[in-house]
């Protein structure tokens, strides 16, 4: 096992736990367990006896159909080299309490999670030298515990992380490219983030508030589309980040049509939805920064009154 004053190696060698093993951390685990390395899920007792038994199961037009062994937990107690995070939002403080810090110590802590703001909830809570931000682009869903069904033709992963050293950033996409996904580090976190915020708030907003496929709201809600867009382009600038509302138009036209959200799967099923850590940090980030979000303000409250 390495130590963590040097790189992660990519020869199976590294040792990575994964909080969530859903859609996202079950590819993940399953993609690295695939590739040598020692992985350990972190879950409920369910599914942490089910992966003990069977194992990752992926059915994948990108990286095929296969299985892989993984150990299971519902804590961390091993020394591991980095713990991915990929709980949803609504989950975090519970799940959080599946890595202690002190079980957690140098490994870096890499959150696949939507929003802003957990970066400093996290480094409030384990050191600051450790929590690298990451953004994943893919449709991956878990139909069973231990069963991922990766539907996108592409997984993409940005690692970031200003306070992190940039020597084990590079290490860990190493190690996570190698296992399959393109993997990339990026200078800057806030522009990281915010480049998925600015794509996510108008998507998940928008085709929650009416049950609509992207298609469907790009055409009868256009109007909404394109003022929500250029909201979120002004917070963003404002923070730090980018800001292109033409381009972020072009790409949610060429999205196919029957494109949901994962905010809007998740109200369809009757879950909580991740409605504070996206609308709520837009707008709080907004009044930050004294920016107008007319059409994002009354979004939110009609999808809060919605809950209730």
């Amino acid at each position: 096992m390495t130590t963590h004053d040097e790189k992660l190696t990519y020869d199976g060698g590294s040792t990575v736990a994964v909080l969530g093993p859903g859609g996202i951390g079950g590819l993940l685990a399953g993609l690295l367990a695939r590739a040598g390395h020692r992985v350990i899920c972190l879950a409920g007792d369910e599914t942490a006896a089910a992966l003990r038994t069977r194992g990752i199961r992926v059915r994948s037009a990108v990286f095929g159909d296969f299985t892989a062994q993984v150990e299971a937990e519902t804590e961390l107690r091993t020394r591991v080299d980095a713990c991915l995070v990929a709980v949803k939002h609504t989950a975090l403080d519970a799940a959080l309490d599946r890595v202690p810090p002190a079980a957690l110590g140098d490994a870096l802590l890499v959150p696949f999670l939507n929003g802003v703001e957990h970066p400093a909830t996290l480094r409030a809570r384990y050191r600051e030298d450790v929590v690298a931000p990451a953004v994943i682009r893919v449709e991956s869903t878990r139909v069973a515990p231990g069963e991922i069904v990766h539907g996108s033709p592409f997984a993409e992963v940005d690692l970031a992380g200003d306070t992190v050293p940039r020597e084990r950033l590079e290490a860990l996409a190493a190690v996570l490219g190698a296992a399959g996904p393109t993997t990339r580090v990026l200078p800057d976190e806030t522009a990281a983030l915010w480049a998925k915020m600015s794509f996510l708030a108008p998507f998940a907003l928008l085709t929650t508030r009416y049950g609509l496929p992207l298609g469907d709201v790009r055409t009868r809600h256009r109007e909404e589309l394109t003022a929500l867009v250029e909201e979120t382009a002004a917070v963003s600038r404002a923070c730090g980040g980018p800001a292109d509302p033409v381009q972020a138009l072009a790409r949610y036209d060429a999205f196919p049509a029957g494109t949901k959200s994962s905010m809007q799967r998740d109200a369809e099923a009757g879950h909580r939805l991740e409605l504070d850590a996206i609308g709520g940090a837009l707008l709080r980030a907004a009044d930050q920064h004294g920016v107008p979000v007319p059409v994002t303000t009354r979004l939110v409250a009609e999808l809060e009154a919605a809950r209730h």
